[in-house]
């Protein structure tokens, strides 16, 4: 089948076309060292936004840790949205120190509508120029001590959108956390940080991210609706040539799945949302490239899982042409099935390396032993290639927003007691 074997190299040299530059900045990101901003001459005002429906188990920890900042207490306010909550997330958010406003909807479901609800609210309550800027978390989030230290720093260097640092809470729960986490980690250390070093866009994935009061009066609120709104945000702003930039010194830790059903759901409304950004904004964003020389569109239109399409098509293929050979050319199934397992190997080896090195870099802000850490690096492949299925199924369902159960109840210091446990047993 000489029509396959063209087939798996066109597919490689378009993977190659596509993310040739990713691996150069894991280059850049190894020689050059993360961008620093200057001492902020200013102490900014923030609201920090939480949107939680059914929190009640992770809420109390989030307003604690943004309590516990070493930035000026009273210059933080933590605002909190209740959505549809049938739950004692307002009682425990109000019994931590929060502002908490209530909202019931059952039309308007999803996140986007609710931190709009909250910053309508906040603008009814305070004016819109109270707050310098607004922190978007989620509920689950637990906050490094120097977390808004380190983002006024950036802030105040002059840029209006600033991301930060995503670590895990649960990295060593199992072999979907611990993918999901590494995952985010590859893509704070070596896309966010290097698309900061040189200078072009970075792209706002999820939660923790500072935005300028002035966007979102400008934009009149959260206007994002897409199953994806983060990075519907992110390509809006990159259209309007807003400069999103990373601080790597913020760290900010979240809670991963750790069912497979919860994952492939979640996963499925991402791909879904990707592919409603893709149809919504891919020719403007690849526009810019040629009219303006700007490569963050570009960047962000292959970060929005082209390879996930590119390889449920290529296993497609490769399976139709294995059965088509089973029934019909016997003698040519062989053949097929150690072409589709050496392109398999491949991937997978190509992932292995990447997780390895992600773990290597990343290695004293993982927060696991190191058996986990080694176990992480083999199983991400196969968390990774579980993206096929699920953009296979997310291109021929109907997906809806639904809120992912949060129950990793802990402190901070929980979350690092494992590796400062490890670090007593190694110590001589």
């Amino acid at each position: 089948m000489q029509w396959l074997n063209l087939f798996n190299l066109t597919v490689g040299i378009l993977f190659s076309v596509c993310y040739l530059y990713q691996y150069v900045y894991i280059v850049i990101s190894l020689l050059k060292k993360p961008k620093r901003y200057p001492e902020a001459e200013k102490r900014c005002r923030y609201a920090v936004l939480v949107s939680a429906r059914n929190e009640e188990a992770v809420i109390g920890q989030l307003c604690d840790s943004i309590r516990s900042q070493d930035y000026p207490k009273e210059l933080i306010d933590i605002c909190v949205v209740a959505d549809n909550c049938t739950d004692r997330t307002r009682d425990i958010a109000l019994a931590h120190g929060a502002t908490v406003y209530e909202r019931q909807n059952k039309d308007a479901v999803g996140k986007c509508y609710a931190i709009d609800h909250l910053l309508r609210s906040i603008w009814r309550d305070k004016g819109q120029d109270f707050y310098d800027g607004y922190f978007i978390l989620d509920a689950d989030n637990l906050l490094d001590p120097h977390y808004v230290t380190e983002m006024n720093r950036a802030f105040c260097a002059g840029y209006r959108i600033v991301t930060s640092y995503r670590n895990s809470k649960n990295y060593g729960d199992n072999w979907i956390s611990s993918g999901y986490a590494l995952w985010f980690m590859r893509e704070s250390r070596h896309l966010n940080n290097v698309r900061s070093i040189l200078g072009t866009g970075c792209v706002v994935t999820g939660t923790g991210f500072l935005v300028h009061k002035d966007i979102f009066k400008e934009q009149g609120g959260w206007i994002h609706t897409c199953l994806t709104e983060d990075i519907e945000f992110t390509a809006h702003h990159l259209l309007k040539s807003e400069k999103i930039t990373y601080c790597n010194d913020a760290i900010f830790y979240d809670e991963q799945p750790v069912k497979f059903s919860q994952s492939w759901h979640q996963r499925k409304r991402w791909v879904k949302g990707y592919l409603q950004i893709l149809g919504k904004y891919t020719p403007r964003l690849i526009k810019r490239l040629f009219r303006k020389g700007d490569f963050s569109g570009f960047d962000l239109v292959m970060s929005l899982s082209p390879a996930f399409f590119l390889s449920a098509i290529s296993a497609a293929v490769n399976l139709a042409a294995l059965l088509y050979a089973a029934v019909f050319l016997p003698a040519l199934v062989l053949p097929s099935l150690m072409g589709m397992l050496t392109t398999l190997a491949g991937a997978y080896l190509l992932f292995l390396l990447v997780s390895a090195l992600t773990v290597f870099t990343e290695r004293k802000r993982i927060h696991a032993s190191t058996l986990c850490k080694i176990l992480s690096v083999i199983t991400t492949p196969i968390f990774i290639a579980t993206y096929v299925p699920v953009s296979i199924s997310a291109l021929f369902s109907r997906v809806e927003w639904k809120p992912i159960e949060h129950r990793v109840s802990v402190s901070l210091n929980e979350v690092k007691e494992q590796r400062s446990k490890e670090k007593r047993r190694n110590a001589p």
